[in-house]
């Protein structure tokens, strides 16, 4: 049985994953917070709304990490990167769900692949890397005559913008239509002028409890096609989470993703 760290076992992603432990068939190795936390010491799976588990929350890294076979962080890129060079000491795997990395961290993340097995996805549930395959076959046959916008509607408590989920949407049809990356326009005001061919527009909003909905647009004179995701609940990242972190336990050192899950 896999032992995972969940890293931010109090956040809402956190306490999501530890729920499914027992049903995912993973055990916990560590339940990970920052120092200073007011509910150290708690059980995780008191705080998870399950059973008690016998493991309290701490803000040791080094030892939650050697406690475990793969650590799940879903935290902030700062956080990240200091488990990163955790877990290439450790030799332990890595899940991480953290958005608002930086490119220079991404490529960081990726190198790492080399020390050990790390998987990046800026969202791991089932149906969202259902949309990255459908959204690259779309983009693909529509690369002429079709004007592509993005949006993407997340909860108001969400820091980053846009999110993860739709700046690799965006990646994609960057990389099918072969457009640049000064093309992409985030947001509109004012008096832009005409909408240029090649652009890409990407918008945010924010409000209420939305757990996440994502949506590409593809318009052309006369049809529009839309592929949208919409989640109602984080117990499909908190499970996708899980099927991630049981895919790493035991593999070699690589650079994985979503989709190497899913195969």
């Amino acid at each position: 049985m896999s032992r995972v760290c969940v890293s931010g076992s109090a956040g809402r992603m956190g306490r999501a994953i530890v729920s499914l432990l027992k049903e995912e068939g993973v055990e916990l190795g560590a339940a990970l917070e920052y120092e200073g936390h007011a509910l150290l010491g708690t059980d995780a799976g008191v705080l998870a709304g399950v059973d008690a588990i016998g493991l309290a929350l701490t803000a040791d890294a080094v030892a939650a990490v050697a406690a475990s076979d793969v650590v799940i962080d879903f935290s902030a890129p700062a956080n990240t990167m200091r488990l990163l060079d955790l877990c290439i000491k450790a030799k332990k795997g890595l899940v991480i769900g953290t958005t608002g990395l930086s490119d220079e961290q991404k490529t960081t993340i990726l190198k790492a692949g080399a020390s050990i097995p790390v998987l990046l996805s800026p969202n791991m549930a089932v149906g969202v890397n259902a949309l990255f395959a459908l959204v690259e076959q779309a983009a693909k046959m529509m690369r002429d005559g079709f004007d592509v916008e993005i949006s993407e509607i997340h909860h108001h408590f969400k820091k980053d913008a846009p999110s993860g989920t739709a700046v690799r949407l965006k990646d994609i049809v960057r990389d099918a239509h072969a457009t640049d990356e000064s093309q992409i326009v985030y947001g509109r005001e004012g008096i832009v002028g005409e909408r240029q061919t090649g652009e890409i527009g990407v918008h945010a909003l924010r409000g209420g409890d939305v757990v996440g909905e994502h949506t590409v647009y593809f318009f052309a004179d006369g049809e529009r096609i839309e592929l949208t995701h919409r989640a109602t609940s984080r117990i499909i990242f908190a499970r996708g989470a899980l099927r991630a972190a049981k895919f790493l336990s035991g593999k070699p050192p690589g650079s994985y993703n979503m989709m190497d899950v899913l195969r």
